[in-house]
């Protein structure tokens, strides 16, 4: 048969229509749905979003909020710690300096130091403030000149060699008030021995070449082997820094305090602001006996105290003593009270 007979009918494939596009519009109100159901979509999907950003806004706020509580909480823990620590150091160091400042504490202060006094005839012609360390092996030395002006315990501000005339107690009084330094022990010497220390910057023949001591003699031989033994590189001996001041036909020699007080911090450990908060007492002599005011000015220095002044009072009639706290606290009057016993009754601080 052939391919050509026309008795077989011929297989026609069907047209294949294109097919619409997804989503394609077919009418106009199919379209408007899809819009509707798109904008839904959208909002919904917004809606999802702001939710889900609203939800970790507030866990954010929420960590946030906590950290800064925490934090709070250890600031606030940190400073009152910080208080109390500072309140306990305080503390400490106030009753650390009562306990120096007290009279066992002062003669423990005292022990390391020795005021040599060098004499000419009956006269002082420069004091050598000494501090003997025995455990660093090191001497240091500040020589005060006769002339310098110091107030002298009894006598007001004066020579420092008057301080002499009225015996080595007061010039012991006279230094440990300037100095803010406890002595409690003293030598003279000859005047040469004094010069010859001063040049040779050396100690070693100090207590044999005295001719007056407070030292018994045991304490007398264990300076003497201190000092034998004390190397002459660890012994430093400086001039009080001193500015020459002419008064009438008498030259005096005022000390200067910062340069001294650089001198004390190094050698003495004395902080010049702790030694400003001293309490400083001005003795008046109201009875008219003399030297009263000397003595009690001597025992006030012996306690701790800083007599700035002694004068004779207005009249010599009191027949009372009055301690006049004129700024601070009232306590500090009544320590001078339990300080100083003067002849005759003994009013309140006031």
């Amino acid at each position: 048969m052939s391919d050509q007979d026309p008795g077989i009918p011929r297989r026609v494939k069907p047209k294949r229509v294109a097919e619409l596009p997804r989503g394609y519009r077919s009418t106009r109100r199919g379209s408007k749905s899809a819009k509707s159901a798109k904008r839904a979509e959208k909002m919904d999907a917004f809606s999802t979003v702001f939710e889900r950003l609203g939800k970790s806004a507030r866990n954010i706020g929420f960590v946030l909020a906590t950290g800064l509580a925490a934090a709070l909480l250890a600031v606030i823990a940190f400073l009152i710690l910080a208080y109390a620590i500072n309140g306990i150091v305080r503390w400490n160091a106030q009753r650390i300096a009562e306990k120096a400042g007290s009279a066992a504490g002062l003669d423990e202060k005292a022990k390391e130091n020795l005021l040599v006094i060098g004499v000419e005839g009956d006269e002082a012609i420069g004091f050598l403030a000494l501090r003997v360390d025995r455990k660093g092996k090191q001497v240091f030395g500040i020589a005060i000149p006769d002339g310098a002006f110091l107030e002298v315990p009894g006598q007001g501000f004066e020579r420092a060699g008057e301080s002499f005339k009225a015996g080595p107690d007061v010039s012991l009084s006279m230094v440990s008030n300037y100095l803010t330094v406890p002595f409690r022990s003293y030598l003279v010497v000859p005047a040469e021995t004094y010069r010859t220390i001063l040049k040779k910057q050396s100690v070693a023949g100090l207590v044999k070449g005295a001719t007056e001591s407070d030292l018994n003699e045991s304490e007398k031989a264990a300076l003497t082997k201190i000092l034998k033994d004390m190397p002459q590189e660890n012994t430093a001996l400086v001039p009080l820094p001193v500015k020459p001041i002419k008064l009438g036909d008498q030259t005096y020699f005022e000390p200067q305090r910062a340069q001294v007080a650089d001198l004390l911090k190094s050698w003495w450990g004395v902080d010049a602001s702790q030694a400003a908060k001293v309490t400083r007492v001005i003795v008046y002599n109201g009875a008219g006996v003399p030297g009263i005011a000397g003595e009690a000015a001597q025992q006030l220095i012996r306690n701790g105290f800083r007599v700035v002044d002694t004068k004779n009072a207005d009249s010599f009639d009191y027949k009372t003593t009055k301690v006049v706290v004129q700024d601070g606290p009232l306590e500090q009057g009544q320590e001078i009270v339990a300080t100083v016993r003067p002849r005759g009754d003994l009013a309140e601080a006031v």
